[in-house]
């Protein structure tokens, strides 16, 4: 195929599922998205898109071209990913990626480091999706759970986090204090709902408390750390909130196999590259004596 612009208009389209959509994203008129995609169908010989009031969708022509042509996007992203990691100087830009619950800890140590390297600009993305490294979207990417089994990564051992199982006082008040793990019946709980669920304290209260008693959900460590607080009902805070509070009361005991651990993830391709080594060395160093 010897016009690229025509497949990437294509496969523009395809994603957005509208002309306008697709102008948007390649910064052209909408008329030269119709453009392309008529001289292109009209090269190929066959209908690529079913075109309809809502906008276009892929026939199975096209939903073959555009597989290819998404595969040809994936790597020139992964390409530059890896042209940006390269060099002897810490300059240029540097992505991190981690769950937002860690933000306390990961955002002044990454403004510390900017600090020591002012020509570095840095994007911390909070996000619970998996950024695919491996396509040179981040070049480090902070992870809780177990231990992340992607082929190519490098991981390290970062910190644990640390949570106990409270009650505020003015939640005991109105609804008494369980006796113990047993004895969960009949009250009621903060819980934690998207990916951050599959945490190991997550999956333990998961296992003791039936839904119902849920009563309190949210996605956002932040939120459910102001509800229990605030006296939803019984859930993990982590220890650093607990600091200095005299209004809350631990259920039960701490157990170790509520502790979850959190990684440091790289791609070997950009591992031993001095940005990456002065990121991981750094971030080491910040969070040694912090509690998570």
């Amino acid at each position: 195929m010897d016009n690229w612009d025509e497949i990437r208009t294509a496969y523009q389209v395809a994603r957005n599922g509208t002309v306008s959509g697709a102008a948007e994203v390649l910064g052209v008129h909408h008329a030269t998205v119709i453009r392309h995609i008529d001289a292109l169908e009209a090269r190929l010989g066959v209908k690529l898109f079913q075109r309809h009031a809502r906008g276009y969708t892929a026939t199975e022509a096209g939903a073959d071209l555009l597989q290819v042509a998404q595969a040809t996007a994936d790597q020139f992203t992964q390409l530059a990913g890896r042209i940006k990691g390269q060099g002897a100087g810490v300059s240029g830009e540097l992505v991190v990626t981690s769950l937002a619950s860690l933000s306390h800890l990961l955002t002044p140590a990454l403004v510390a480091f900017q600090r020591l390297h002012p020509d570095l600009t840095v994007r911390f993305m909070t996000d619970e999706r998996l950024f695919r490294l491996e396509y040179g979207e981040a070049h480090v990417a902070i992870r809780a759970g177990e231990m992340p089994d992607q082929p190519d990564n490098v991981v390290q051992p970062f910190l644990e986090t640390q949570v106990r199982l409270v009650a505020s006082k003015a939640y005991v008040a109105a609804y008494g204090l369980p006796a113990s793990e047993d004895d969960f019946a009949g009250h009621r709980f903060v819980g934690q709902s998207g990916q951050s669920a599959r945490a190991p304290f997550n999956k333990w209260l998961l296992d003791k408390v039936p839904a119902e008693q849920f009563t309190f959900t949210a996605s956002e460590g932040q939120t459910l750390i102001d509800a229990v607080i605030s006296g939803a009902g019984i859930g993990f805070l982590p220890e650093r909130a607990l600091q200095g509070r005299d209004d809350m009361i631990e259920v039960i005991a701490q157990r170790a196999d509520w502790m979850a651990p959190v990684w440091l993830v790289t791609h070997v391709d950009l591992h031993r590259t001095s940005k990456v080594q002065a990121i991981l060395a750094h971030l080491k160093a910040a969070v040694k004596d912090v509690a998570p």
